[in-house]
């Protein structure tokens, strides 16, 4: 019996079962202790965009450890690569003269929006705008307010009430549902509306045509903060852009960030704060405090990897290649809808996917057995299987990758 406690997992299991343990990583495979290759299907966590054993990225965090690892960004204390970072993440943002507030990672990036959305409405002398609204099926992270917006059941079950109040859910595809859902609240109540552009953890959702702008359009009128959660889309995923929010047009108030940021080789998060949010804290003489950051923040070391890691998706032109997987995994993997074991495929949009059994039961195991296959993949959602790899997958290997699949599907479920 080991002593590690797993996260999202049935322990009881576990310790039956015993782990599943990856000892190291190459490009976009992964091998366990004895050795056997497979095909790394989700990226790690939706974040190994540029792959595994990229030695520039262990370098940049060894140089930097061997100048200053880190030191605190509160007050007026900063590292250059903290600064180097802000300002190139500020050339790639969505809206133009962002600032830029770093975390240690997504779930601390929206817990971060959703106080800066508060805030700013206290700041403009509007405090009853508290009200955070959110998506079924959504998923933002685990802290207090990212598990109260939840759309996903389960992660709220057995905490009780955690924002009392606080927080509304409308349906995850329809616009209208938004609007009706702010006009029997209020508008004065509202905040801000968080929304992933394509839904990950739920189950792999791509938004229905025109949703995305319809919705933003709402916000707009309803003067309700737009938040963008690109925890999953940031960084190239979505395909031919830095972030899903530029590739629709939608100038967000503030973007939560994390994954790709690093391509997980470090932990760090950040939130992009449109100049709408971040004028009133940055008046001159006003003195206001957002009394609220991590100890990490800004941390220099995964400062200097996440522009190590920028650097290789321009050099490498891994947006683009994003971009040619989302044609890619649309092609191999949709014809795996007329399987008799599998509901459905989404796919078509970025550099994701899900194959939605069609014995959601199945789902857990399947994901075990289809290691058997040369796939290590989980579950998301009710019953799908997560398809997100790294961004310099081949369509070769993306072929493989659907081969293996259906091998898969005939020994393990349709028998």
């Amino acid at each position: 019996m080991g002593s590690l406690w797993h996260p999202f997992s049935d322990m009881g299991a576990v310790e039956t079962n015993g782990e599943f343990v990856i000892a190291r990583g190459k490009g976009v495979h992964v091998y366990d202790r004895a050795g056997t290759r497979y095909l790394d299907a989700t990226a790690g966590l939706w974040f190994t965009n540029v792959g595994h054993g990229r030695e520039e990225l262990a370098e940049a965090a060894a140089q930097q450890m061997r100048t200053i690892a880190a030191y605190s960004t509160f007050g007026d204390y900063a590292t250059e690569p903290t600064l180097e970072l802000a300002d190139r993440l500020e050339s790639i943002a969505p809206v133009p003269g962002s600032k830029i507030f770093f975390t240690s990672g997504g779930s601390d990036s929206v817990e971060t929006a959703a106080k800066m959305a508060r805030r700013y409405w206290s700041e403009q002398g509007r405090p009853g705008k508290t009200m955070l609204l959110s998506r079924s099926k959504a998923y933002h992270g685990m802290h207090y307010a990212g598990t109260a917006l939840a759309g996903i059941a389960g992660n709220r079950e057995g905490y009780g009430e955690l924002v009392p109040g606080g927080t509304a859910q409308v349906e995850w595809d329809s616009a209208e549902d938004l609007r009706a859902t702010i006009e029997r609240i209020g508008a004065d109540r509202i905040a801000a509306f968080f929304c992933e552009p394509v839904i990950g953890a739920g189950g792999v959702y791509l938004p229905p045509d025109g949703y995305l702008t319809e919705v933003r359009k709402v916000c707009t009128e309803h003067d309700i903060l737009f938040v963008a959660d690109e925890v999953v889309t940031g960084f190239g995923r979505i395909g031919g852009a830095w972030f899903a929010s530029s590739r629709f047009g939608l100038e967000p108030d503030l973007v939560t960030t994390a994954k790709g940021l690093t391509s997980g080789y470090a932990p760090m998060g950040a939130v992009l704060v449109a100049p709408r949010v971040w004028e009133p804290f940055f008046r001159p003489g006003a003195g206001v405090w957002f009394r609220h950051g991590y100890t990490y923040s800004g941390h220099a070391t995964a400062s200097a990897v996440a522009l190590a890691n920028l650097d290789l998706l321009e050099r490498e032109s891994l947006v683009d290649g994003a971009a040619r997987l989302e044609d890619s995994l649309h092609r191999e993997l949709a014809p795996l809808a007329g399987h008799p074991a599998v509901q459905e495929v989404r796919s078509g949009l970025g550099a994701v996917a899900a194959i939605q059994l069609d014995s959601p039961a199945t789902a857990m195991s399947f994901a075990v057995a289809v290691r058997r296959h040369g796939i290590a993949t989980r579950t998301c959602g009710a019953g799908a299987i997560q398809v997100s790899p790294a961004l310099t997958m081949t369509d070769d290997q993306v072929r493989e990758l659907a081969q293996s699949f259906r091998t898969a599907l005939d020994a393990e479920l349709a028998a």
